[in-house]
């Protein structure tokens, strides 16, 4: 795990938010992340944007009737969906003065001593320069990511807590499309309940997963926790929250409550 940075931050956009129902770019929703982070990067902050919905924009680019289900299909609408919205993120955050920086992983960059110095040496230099890195799993051209659980990140969640661990940061944003975890499904209990604080990720926490939100992203709510429990474990603070609120950024930045929160290991002593 590498040195803390107080103010370096990971936001995980999940492909739910910046996607509409129809699997399209929701450029309102993107434009919206992209300028809280140009915000509270102007405040000081370091951010490292991991960004999902290659896959989803490449099928849709593509005019695939159905969600890719073949490694071959999968990897073809990741090498086209990372061209939009890569296009989509430098042409956004240019209108904000800010240079982005593309970082493909898989679990080798990480994994690997020498690639991971040279890799940890890249972050470090675009973040003193102002650069945004958005990092993705590198969906186009590996066989194992996509195809085995055991072998790639499991889902860009996980993805975000390690890349949070590997670069010192001290807090990873999981942006969704709920507000939060909730005592019950709010989908089909009217009295479902937002839980704020969750200081203990034990078995009564993971049950209350119940999957994907959404047809469009690989990952859902049982993901969110996994990487939340790898991330605090590590002292990293972790908050779960709607990523379509106008100010969520802003909000978690400022200490205000927002959505859940699950402290770092040495917060709860």
């Amino acid at each position: 795990m590498a040195e803390k940075h107080p103010q370096r931050i990971v936001v995980k956009v999940g492909t739910s938010t910046i996607t509409n129902e129809q699997g399209d770019i929701d450029i309102r929703a993107i434009e919206l992340i992209v300028r809280q982070i140009a915000g509270i990067e102007a405040k000081g902050y370091q951010v490292i944007l991991v960004s999902s919905g290659a896959i989803a924009v490449g099928a849709k680019r593509m005019q695939m009737r159905e969600k890719p289900e073949s490694v071959r299909d999968k990897q073809a609408a990741a090498a086209v969906g990372q061209c939009g919205l890569m296009h989509l993120y430098d042409k956004l955050f240019a209108e904000y003065g800010r240079l982005v920086a593309q970082i493909l992983l898989d679990n080798r960059d990480v994994e690997d001593k020498e690639r991971r110095h040279n890799l940890q040496n890249t972050f470090d230099a675009l973040l003193e320069r102002g650069v945004i890195p958005i990092v993705n799993e590198n969906d186009s051209v590996s066989l194992a990511e996509i195809e085995s659980e055991k072998k790639r990140f499991s889902d860009n969640d996980m993805l975000g807590a390690i890349v949070a661990a590997f670069v010192g940061a001290e807090e990873l944003f999981l942006l969704t499309d709920t507000k939060g975890l909730y005592d019950k499904d709010p989908a089909h209990h009217a009295d479902a309940r937002l839980i704020e604080e969750v200081r203990e990720i034990d078995e009564t926490i993971m049950s209350l997963a119940e999957g994907s939100s959404s047809g469009r992203g690989r990952g859902g709510m049982i993901t969110k926790l996994e990487a939340a429990e790898y991330a605090v474990r590590r002292g990293i603070r972790v908050h779960l929250a709607y990523g379509r609120e106008e100010d969520v950024l802003y909000r978690l930045t400022s200490g205000k409550p927002c959505g859940t929160c699950f402290p770092a290991e040495a917060e709860k002593t």
